[in-house]
């Protein structure tokens, strides 16, 4: 790895940057108005070949209410409420198809795999775009609307996953103590 500092500065390091005060209501804010609007969640069994994992497509409302695709994968005949695990798909990626990732509902956990907005050209695919006109940005998702806290990406994005989390904890497959 290259830093530049030496390990012994990097360790004694702390950052002059500090949580701004209002850090706390822009985040309570946001949340409370995604959770105030949008359409119920939706659920809608896909037909695959698998003999031991129930696939559903998953829309749930996400910042503003906006739709946000998800896979549901469910282990077949678990035995109720089980643990579950929500997984944000990583940078440039989407929800991908429904066959992939089947590592968690194989090992007998509920799944829901969020898609990215915007995302899913890069190495998996998506979904679920991003409809907010943000303003100027470089190449990519991670400067879109940086110039604004209300306006960056970054918000929709980790309010989608919130949503994500708020969806799940919802489904007859979830047990909502265990995501």
């Amino acid at each position: 790895m290259l830093t530049d500092l030496p390990e012994a500065e990097l360790r004694r390091y702390r950052s002059d940057l500090r949580e701004p005060s209002d850090f706390d209501a822009f985040w309570s804010d946001t949340l409370a108005e995604a959770r105030s609007c949008g359409e119920p969640v939706q659920v809608t069994p896909v037909p695959t070949p698998l003999a031991a994992v129930d696939v559903f497509d998953v829309t749930f409302p996400g910042f503003a209410g906006q739709p946000v695709r998800a896979w549901l994968r469910v282990p077949r005949g678990a035995p109720g409420p089980a643990p579950t695990v929500v997984q944000y798909v990583g940078y440039g990626g989407g929800r991908g198809h429904p066959l992939e990732n089947l590592l968690w509902s194989a090992a007998g956990f509920v799944h829901l795999q969020m898609d990215t907005r915007g995302q899913g050209s890069g190495w998996s695919r998506g979904d679920t775009p991003d409809v907010a006109a943000a303003g100027p940005q470089a190449p990519g998702m991670a400067t879109r609307g940086v110039e604004d806290p209300r306006r960056y990406y970054y918000r929709r994005f980790l309010t989608d996953a919130v949503r994500a989390v708020d969806a799940a904890c919802g489904l007859p497959a979830v047990d909502p103590d265990r995501v």
